[in-house]
């Protein structure tokens, strides 16, 4: 029968719903358009089409906005958020606005139109890594930001572009999702003196029902209350809040989860869209203590209907643990 299961970081109740049980098998395959990277903005030798790079990894002697990289960082051309101008706080009426300072960035993964952290050398996916990490390390230096996130939309449906890229997205505010998993990791650490996020690795390694992948550094695993099926999260084992700060070990660790669970993704379920987000702390060490950064995946395999949006339940229709099963099988 269905189960309410709840999200101890944000409190959030799950409906799994195994008599709608889907398979992999049961979710339609979106038609792939092979496109050419002819017109490709992000392509190698197409440099002129974007605004100039904040950051490139490439050749020693070859100049910037040239070829010769790979792993390339640009402003959006179409940005969600600018850094010009200040916040402009201002109250209308009872309502509150300000003006949308921040700051957009593309990720261009690789040179190469049909190269993507799926199918990558797993050299790639680290500098990538690496290019994460210097990014935000620089954009942390401007007072201005309290928090920033990578975000990752893959997929027929979910990115106008199909060259691999990821957005490096920073704000002035720290946005609700995250202020909500801050107050529920605080009020656990106020309670039990312990990080949230690290008992769930530890609570998840001992079971190792929703475990996919573990090693000594990293864990990836479907979420107890998870919301959509085949969801899973990628989190360091060791106390981590800062992404920005992980260490040149890690690294390694973490390019080995990421690229494990998105090829058993696409082993299980071929073509299917995906989003991944990373959450990190706060641009403030007030938070160090009981903040812990991860990685959501999310297969775009379900539509969020009238239930959900007006009750704000989800309905889940794979057992994370029959999720985690399959993955773990999925040979890579």
């Amino acid at each position: 029968m269905p189960q309410l299961r709840k999200d101890p970081v944000l409190k959030q109740w799950v409906i799994i719903s195994p008599e709608r049980g889907k398979r992999p098998s049961d979710f339609k395959r979106l038609e792939i358009v092979e496109e050419s990277g002819k017109e490709c903005p992000f392509c190698e030798g197409n440099e002129q089409m974007t605004p100039p790079e904040t950051l490139s990894f490439r050749t020693a002697g070859t100049s910037a906005n040239k070829k010769g990289w790979w792993v390339r960082v640009v402003p959006d051309s179409s940005p969600i958020l600018k850094p010009e101008g200040d916040s402009g706080r201002e109250g209308i009426g009872m309502f509150d606005a300000m003006n949308s300072i921040g700051i957009h960035e593309m990720v261009i993964e690789s040179p190469h139109h049909k190269t993507d952290i799926c199918n990558a050398t797993f050299e790639q996916v680290r500098e990538v890594i690496w290019a994460y990490k210097q990014r935000l390390l620089e954009i942390k230096k401007n007072p201005r930001y309290k928090h920033f996130m990578i975000v990752k939309n893959s997929g027929v449906g979910l990115s106008s572009m199909s060259h691999s890229h990821s957005h490096i997205v920073a704000t002035p505010i720290i946005p609700k999702r995250i202020e909500e998993e801050l107050e529920g990791a605080r009020e656990y650490y106020h309670y039990h003196d312990r990080c949230l996020f690290c008992d769930i690795v530890k609570q998840e390694s001992k079971d190792g029902a929703r475990v996919v992948h573990e090693s000594d550094d990293f864990i990836v695993f479907c979420p107890f209350a998870s919301r959509f099926p085949f969801e899973m999260e990628i989190t360091p084992k060791s106390h981590m809040p800062f992404f920005e700060l992980i260490e040149n070990e890690q690294v390694f660790g973490f390019a080995t989860a990421l690229q494990t669970a998105l090829r058993k993704l696409e082993t299980l379920l071929p073509g299917q869209p995906y989003n991944f987000v990373l959450h990190t702390s706060p641009c403030s060490d007030s938070y160090r203590d009981f903040y812990h950064w991860h990685i959501e995946l999310i297969p775009k395999l379900t539509k969020i209907a009238g239930f959900e949006w007006g009750s704000g339940f989800y309905i889940n229709p794979t057992p994370p643990e029959d999720a985690a099963e399959l993955l773990r099988e999925a040979k890579i």
